[in-house]
């Protein structure tokens, strides 16, 4: 397993534990996170542990929270659970390293290496943020993990990246979607890939060997009220084609994602497995298991994507990178959202690979990714506005014993009150001051 010249396995998990914190994961997580183990087996003689493991969280904890920068000690407390649990289920007791987390408000990426494989060759460890909420907050946006391994296929290795993001919900707001992803693309910049590249600018998700995007992309299934298909409600009819493998291949076709996609307007240069195969991962009643909230209509907002640098821009469709495993995990309760898990083989090493600096990616030509150049203005502008907005919601929230609008009221009632009393004081000295004067 630690040939530099190997095919790797990487094993991808995403998660909007809908903003519970600590209460956002069962203590057992060998549902979500551990069986793929043996789904690898057909790789080889005995099932293999992955060699690269990222795991990422949307609404990580309660918003007020995240926004006040309360996020550390939830995610520290995730990354002690995570990585005991897949040490605990890894077949050959294999262990694991944490190459980086990073968290902004409630999104947050962990990435762990085996110990006895790709960690011992993990070097120019990056971690970024970026929010594209209003004026740049971070209740959505993206992070991201970026090292490089060294030795595999040449010296200089390969460069992988790997991103978690929570983009704008609702049907409607499928522009503010697409602009989600150009601001991301844009603003979660990174040094560049060597301390030796000739150029010392900032550089984009696209800069690197292999790029992972994933999270809750919010992109909808929407089905036109004047199609043939249509016989009550939409959401009826998506609740109807959900039964079967059949009926969520045709369903794909009105969902938002694959078509912005092939139209070339979003996540361009990367690909996706057949995400219908399994049900979609949104909404759900709470404690339920396969009953959905038809306040809105399902939809697959959970979505996993890759490519990799030998993949040909002209052939969007196909992948050298090998699907294994993508699904959903249906006995997750807690959240509206199912959590999704991947399991993906990347191809070996180019035989024709440079010996001085890592591969990249190769992108339609049409398409030019470029860093944004107020990138560092707009994240900080977000960041100080996530800091005195969360301050001021968690205040009104602890003087309403966890309610914002109990704060607000306790809050005004309290002013008003003081007030009261300050006005009913100086009231009381001025008449005193008069007695005195008459006594006098």
């Amino acid at each position: 397993m630690g040939d530099s010249n190997e095919s790797l396995l990487v094993q991808i998990g995403s998660y909007n534990t809908n903003l519970q914190a600590g209460a956002g994961l069962p203590q057992d997580l060998v549902d979500w996170l551990a069986p793929t183990l043996q789904v690898s087996s057909f790789l080889s003689k005995e099932p293999r542990a992955p060699d690269i493991v990222a795991v990422g969280f949307q609404e990580l904890l309660p918003l007020h929270l995240g926004l006040a920068g309360f996020s550390k000690s939830v995610i520290d407390e995730r990354d002690v659970h995570i990585r005991s649990q897949i040490e605990a289920h890894a077949p050959n007791n294999e262990s694991y390293s944490l190459v980086a987390k990073v968290v902004n408000v409630g999104v947050a990426l962990l990435v762990y290496a085996r110990d006895d494989a790709i960690a011992r060759r993990v070097c120019e460890v990056q971690t970024q943020w970026t929010g594209c909420g209003p004026g740049y907050m971070g209740n959505k946006g993206a992070v991201g993990v970026r090292f490089r391994v060294s030795d595999r296929g040449s010296k200089a290795g390969e460069v992988f990246t790997f991103v978690c993001a929570h983009l704008t919900a609702h049907a409607t707001h499928l522009a503010h979607r697409i602009a989600d992803y150009h601001h991301i693309v844009r603003t979660l910049l990174f040094p560049p890939p060597s301390p030796s590249s000739p150029s010392q600018s900032p550089t984009t998700l696209y800069a690197t060997s292999h790029l992972f995007f994933f999270g809750d992309l919010n992109f909808r299934v929407t089905i036109p009220l004047s199609h043939p298909l249509v016989t009550a409600s939409p959401i009826e009819e998506v609740l109807f084609m959900l039964k079967d493998g059949k009926s969520r291949e045709a369903l794909k076709e009105y969902d938002q994602l694959i078509n912005e996609h092939r139209n070339g307007r979003v996540f361009i240069g990367l690909r996706e497995s057949p995400f219908w195969t399994f049900k979609c991962t949104y909404k759900y009643r709470l404690g339920e298991v396969d009953q959905y909230d038809t306040k809105r209509t399902p939809s697959w907002t959970d979505r996993i994507m890759c490519t990799t640098h030998t993949d040909s821009p002209d052939m969007p469709d196909k992948s050298n990178i090998t699907n294994v495993l993508y699904t959903s995990i249906p006995s997750y309760t807690t959240s509206d959202h199912k959590p999704v898990v991947s399991l993906l083989v990347l191809p070996p090493p180019s035989a024709a690979q440079e010996p001085s600096s890592p591969p990249l990616l190769r992108l339609p030509s049409t398409y030019t990714p470029t860093p944004d150049p107020y990138a560092l203005i707009k994240k900080y502008t977000g960041r100080s506005l996530d800091r005195v907005i969360g301050y001021v919601w968690w205040f009104l929230a602890s003087v309403g014993a966890g309610s914002a609008v109990v704060g607000v009221f306790n809050f005004f009632f309290g002013y008003a009150a003081w007030r009261w009393w300050g006005t009913r004081s100086s009231g009381n000295a001025g008449a005193a001051i008069a007695a005195i004067a008459d006594a006098a």
